[in-house]
């Protein structure tokens, strides 16, 4: 039978931890060595883009020249808002900009879902369709621009074969800024289905299996699993499409150069036609607002379009 008592148990217990004093846990050492890797990406940025960015900003308050220039304040600005042409080619911007972004997610969304079923030759459509974001879209602007001629283009050949209204898709004012949009929207349409076929693919098949067993059609899967599951990538093509319509300038200047007239300019053509009349300074003013107008309508629009994202 044991005779110690509890206070000689807790001076036994004082005696062991002072022979083998507890460790101290060491601090885990800080290792810098991954950010190292960060440092090329940095410099490419300060130097293609942080430092050109900044002296935009500079050279628009200035006269300049490739060989001086002269500190004029805010009279670039002040002028270039006393375009005449400013506010119809504001407003052909944004129509521009809805119609192609707006095409692009619902055509797009529409081709990735049949092409992400079971259908022959699928893999060949997928090419097809993929296709037109390969060539140039300079190129793309004089290919169509001679296919849309009103007396020699193709197209209004096949439809005077058959007897329909032959129009001037590029000269008529009403119709050259939507003919000219859906020629964007043929061109780029290729990446927004290959956005929405990832976010499709990436969609655990055991969702739709679930879906099927309790007795859901193709329409109600549709819309409680793969519209809500693919929240991430529509918000994705509506960022980029909706930002390269904003900026959209060479396919525009390819084809109708703004007009017929000025029934086609948008901020970009205004802006380069500063350029091309040697006012390089007002044309820097320009591209700083066409910045900041593309700054404030996509960075508020990102937050609303990510701020619930679907978990799986």
């Amino acid at each position: 039978m044991s005779t110690a008592t509890p206070a000689t148990a807790i001076q036994a217990g004082d005696i062991v931890t002072e022979i083998h004093p507890p460790k101290k846990k060491r601090r885990p050492i800080k290792s810098y060595y991954a950010t190292w890797f960060f440092i090329p990406a940095l410099v490419l940025y300060v130097i293609f883009f942080a430092l050109p960015t900044f002296s935009s900003f500079y050279f628009s308050l200035t006269r300049w020249s490739l060989f001086d220039s002269t500190f004029i304040g805010f009279d670039n600005y002040v002028q270039f808002f006393s375009d005449p042409q400013l506010y119809t080619s504001f407003i052909h911007t944004l129509i521009y900009a809805v119609i192609t972004s707006g095409a692009k997610v619902i055509l797009g969304f529409l081709l990735a879902l049949l092409l992400t079923a079971p259908i022959i030759g699928r893999g060949y459509l997928r090419a097809v369709v993929f296709f037109p974001v390969l060539l140039s879209t300079i190129g793309v602007g004089i290919m169509w621009k001679a296919l849309l001629d009103p007396f020699h283009g193709m197209v209004n050949a096949v439809l005077g074969f058959f007897g329909l209204p032959q129009p001037g898709w590029l000269t008529d004012p009403n119709l050259a800024l939507y003919s000219i949009a859906g020629i964007d929207i043929w061109k780029g349409i290729g990446i927004a289905t290959l956005i929405f076929m990832a976010g499709i693919v990436a969609i655990p098949n055991e969702y739709f299996e679930a879906a099927r067993i309790d007795g859901a059609g193709g329409l109600k899967i549709l819309r409680q699993i793969t519209i809500p599951l693919t929240r991430g990538a529509t918000a994705t093509v509506i960022i980029l499409s909706l930002i390269g319509g904003l900026r959209s300038f060479d396919i525009i200047w390819a084809t109708t150069g703004g007009g017929p007239g000025f029934t086609s300019d948008v901020l970009a053509s205004v802006i380069y036609k500063q350029y091309q009349a040697g006012f390089f300074g007002l044309s820097t003013a320009g591209n700083v607002v066409l910045f900041l107008l593309v700054t404030v309508i996509m960075v508020p629009l990102s937050y609303f379009l990510n701020r619930k994202q679907v978990e799986l």
